[in-house]
């Protein structure tokens, strides 16, 4: 199968107000598609569109809430109807919520999953006819290394997250028993620096933040634009995420007992946020359209293990890291059970000297 060069698409980025979207759509408009943006808000959108042209690109933008389907086809209606088709289309909404399950009200957890379940199927369902009509194309979306392993304090959004991997693996298989001209790529990024751990609701009493390492949107937009020129079934976007997938495939108890230890800390900032705080879980908020967040002196601009997923000759150096990711946390752990042997013998060892 092969995807058109960039610099000849037409792509639609739904999500693309803010953060890994924005950076999307920037990064596409910059190598020379033309670009169709869609969010819930249209102040985010309006200043993408005005950044693109300004910059020489192609742009233009429709407000759609991917909870309502009728409004996401009106995405790839405006597309058709403004460039003549779709070549690639990048799902990247979401929404999260940072409390624990027991907190979770069953609406939230609805809400989560209408948005990033349903609301990626809905992408899914409207991107394909496009696709076809244009002859093939590429289908991204942007799911989190959560859709392999959870956190805690995020039961919904990684519940949407596993059930995003459930329908785009159903599908891919569909279409290559078709022999459809149509990749699909499920895009996993590890914790990024966007605004959207400002925009989450949070019941843990202070703003969230990613579990560290953080790195900047911009590594996953170039991931996105890799698997919009050459079809690739998975990336996971960070060393980190790829740390977490092998942990739980080969040691998923030991990726308990380590989350268990680092999984919620890891995720608190010392800024205090009361429940009360403005949160984007079911209305807009329109007053941050960065690309990046708050913590820009924590990100880290690239990822090594990312570049080498992206470059097929370096597959012995990817799995040699893979290895490493593992090894990495069975070292957290061994090194957690070297300090309780210590303390045991060293237990042992006054008991016998009473």
């Amino acid at each position: 199968m092969e995807l058109k060069p960039i610099a000849e698409q037409v792509v639609v980025v739904v999500g693309a107000s803010s953060g890994i979207g924005r950076a999307t759509a920037l990064g596409f408009a910059h190598r020379g598609a033309r670009v169709v943006a869609a969010a819930r808000g249209e102040s985010g959108l309006r200043s993408l569109v005005e950044e693109i042209r300004g910059a020489g690109g192609e742009a233009t933008f429709i407000a759609a809430d991917v909870n309502d389907f009728e409004q996401v086809k009106a995405v790839g209606a405006h597309a058709e109807a403004t460039y003549g088709r779709v070549d690639t289309w990048v799902g990247a909404a979401a929404v999260s919520l940072y409390a624990t399950f027991e907190q979770t009200t069953p609406e939230e957890f609805k809400r989560i999953i209408d948005t990033n379940l349903t609301g990626q199927a809905y992408n899914a369902m409207v991107a394909l006819p496009h696709l076809r009509r244009a002859g093939g194309g590429a289908l991204i979306l942007i799911s989190s290394v959560e859709a392999r392993r959870a956190l805690p304090l995020q039961a919904a959004y990684a519940a949407s997250k596993h059930g995003m991997k459930g329908f785009i693996d159903a599908l891919r298989v569909e279409l290559l028993n078709e022999g459809a001209p149509i990749s699909v790529t499920e895009i996993m990024p590890s914790g990024i620096n966007t605004p959207f751990f400002n925009r989450a609701r949070t019941k843990i009493g202070v703003k969230p933040m990613p579990i560290q390492p953080v790195y900047q949107p911009e590594t996953v937009a170039h991931a996105i634009l890799h698997a919009a020129e050459t079809p690739t079934p998975e990336i996971v976007v960070g060393g980190a995420g790829k740390a977490f997938a092998v942990g739980e495939k080969f040691v998923p108890r030991v990726l308990d007992s380590v989350l268990a230890r680092v999984g919620f800390d890891g995720q608190r900032t010392d800024e205090p946020k009361s429940a009360d705080a403005p949160d984007n879980l079911f209305h807009t908020l329109d007053t941050d359209d960065r690309v990046h967040g708050d913590f820009t002196d924590l990100a880290h601009n690239r990822s090594a293990y990312t570049w080498l997923a992206t470059h097929p000759r370096t597959k012995g150096v990817l799995a040699a890291t893979a290895v490493g990711a593992l090894a990495a946390l069975l070292l957290t752990r061994g090194t957690r059970n070297g300090e309780r042997g210590s303390m045991k013998r060293e237990t042992r060892r006054r008991q016998l000297a009473r």
